[in-house]
């Protein structure tokens, strides 16, 4: 797997896999009030993989 790690490193702007604690942020705020009138989306928590993929 070191090819699959060194292209997704190299696709990804944050140059580096999430850590757990990159997903506490959406976590809490998907869970407060303040995302009570989210529905039937994707939130990528991705380091940017997605945009400059």
């Amino acid at each position: 797997m070191p090819q699959l790690n060194a292209h997704v490193l190299a696709r990804t702007p944050q140059k580096r896999w999430g850590q757990p604690t990159d997903f506490a942020g959406i976590a809490a705020f998907l869970a407060s009030d303040a995302s009570v009138f989210i529905t039937g989306t994707a939130i990528p928590v991705d380091g940017g993989l997605s945009v400059h993929g």
